[in-house]
């Protein structure tokens, strides 16, 4: 298996918004336009950045996944937006993904102490997926449906 991220850009942000995910969970992830609006948008605040990546199988995108930090911060460093193509699951391919993101933020913020995600409340697949991982509740709700998961960086 060859997973790896790679910044969506003005060469491959439409293949990224073709991602989807299948119908029964199209509840539980954004769209990947509206992840990108976030870009724009910063609905969390000027203080955000947010930098999209799309996931690759060799040379075929097979999902897509964000990242959203504060700087100068230790714990507001995000996983959000994540996805794996409706065609691709069940490969693998979303553990592969999910620890090359946690890699690739831990390998340039040093300062960062702890990665944050959320996870609704339905998408068991998904929470399996973060409690195998190492990320476990904080207890706190974003909105309604969502539970905010935390992995410590050591």
């Amino acid at each position: 298996m060859n997973v790896h991220i790679q910044p969506v850009t003005r060469k491959n942000w439409e293949q990224a918004m073709a991602l989807q995910v299948k119908e029964d969970q199209r509840s539980f992830t954004p769209a990947v336009a509206v992840s990108l609006a976030k870009i724009a948008i910063k609905p969390d605040g000027d203080h955000v950045t947010y930098l999209p990546f799309a996931i690759y199988e060799n040379e075929q995108m097979i999902g897509f996944i964000m990242h959203a930090y504060e700087q100068g911060t230790s714990d507001m460093y995000w996983i959000n937006g994540f996805l794996i193509d409706e065609k691709h699951q069940g490969k693998g391919y979303g553990k592969a993904a999910l620890e090359k993101m946690m890699r690739w933020i831990t390998d340039r913020f040093t300062e960062c102490r702890e990665i944050r995600l959320t996870v609704h409340k339905d998408n068991n697949a998904a929470r399996t997926l973060y409690l195998r991982s190492g990320f476990r509740p904080t207890g706190e709700v974003f909105g309604e449906d969502e539970e905010v998961m935390a992995f410590p960086v050591k």
